[in-house]
């Protein structure tokens, strides 16, 4: 199964050196869905993603904007063009946007002037809790500035890499529907962190509502737990109910690497997916783990 071609539909790459992600370089550390994530403090670039990969056939990745300084979105993607042009990856670019900014419909021009941009990803303005949502607040899905700036997407043929906890994917929903031709890749699987009977039941019901939209995905990654080694008992059955909700043609893998490292090896999560998949076939695998992200990101 290690020789099973793979494109990776998520990672990152950063050079600390540069000073342009302050999450990472910074003395002071953001809350973290994770918890501590001192260890990825770190330059991390090509050689380092593929001594992780290693055991794997990953023949194209997807680079995934990693919360480059807002006042520069469009710097990260000149700089990923570069490191493409010197070792041959990434393959596809992921850039960051802000959609109420007055400017955005030029950075996404910009973005789209590149050759290996495909999406953009904000993450939207989210509640702590289901039981803290409030529908339409500001910087919301349904923000009409939100909205405003959203809807240059189509005029460059971009997508949506949307993270966002499960109780905002009915606004995710009434936003795909609303925009037909902008696909929404939903990453990490919709934060499904919840693993109690009652928060799985509310992932579900949240990640089908947004399945019910054809022009939208979902990326298999970043399921780690906090305090938690990445296991196939773990998480077998959250892998299990996103490809099943939103079906084998709109469902793809990813490592969130280096990230998800704070959870499990790149081989502890790959051949885990692996494992979890085996059961639906050859057919379905190639698509999981590579056809989808050809077809949607057209990595080069």
């Amino acid at each position: 199964m290690n020789d099973l071609p793979i494109i990776d539909a998520h990672h990152h790459f950063w050079d600390l050196g540069l000073g342009r992600h302050p999450w990472l370089c910074g003395d002071e550390r953001i809350p973290f869905r994770y918890g501590d994530y001192s260890a990825i403090c770190r330059n991390y670039l090509v050689e380092d993603y593929q001594r992780d990969a290693a055991r794997h056939n990953v023949v194209k990745t997807v680079h995934m904007e990693a919360e480059w300084v807002s006042d520069d979105p469009v710097g990260e993607t000149q700089w990923l063009h570069q490191l493409h042009d010197d070792t041959g990856f990434p393959n596809a670019v992921i850039g960051q946007a802000w959609f109420a900014r007055d400017d955005i419909a030029d950075v996404l021009a910009a973005h789209a002037g590149y050759p290996l941009m495909r999406s953009v990803r904000q993450k939207p303005v989210a509640a702590a809790s289901p039981e803290a949502f409030v529908a339409g607040a500001p910087g919301s899905m349904a923000d009409p500035t939100f909205r405003a700036g959203y809807r240059h997407l189509a005029t460059h043929g971009l997508h949506y890499d949307l993270q966002t906890p499960w109780w905002h994917l009915g606004e995710a929903a009434d936003l795909a529907r609303d925009f037909p031709d902008t696909l929404i890749i939903l990453n990490h699987t919709g934060l499904p962190a919840d693993r109690s009977e009652q928060g799985l039941a509310g992932w579900r019901e949240g990640m089908e509502r947004l399945a019910d939209q054809p022009n939208a995905m979902v990326k298999v990654s970043g399921i780690g737990i906090p305090g938690e080694r990445w296991s196939v008992e773990l998480n077998a059955d959250v892998v299990r109910q996103a490809i099943e909700i939103f079906g084998v043609e709109r469902a793809m893998f990813a490592s969130n690497f280096p990230v998800d490292s704070l959870c499990g090896t790149f081989d502890e999560i790959f051949s885990g997916f692996k494992e979890i998949s085996a059961p639906l076939g050859e057919e379905a695998q190639a698509k999981l783990f590579h056809d989808n992200a050809r077809a949607v990101y057209r990595p080069v």
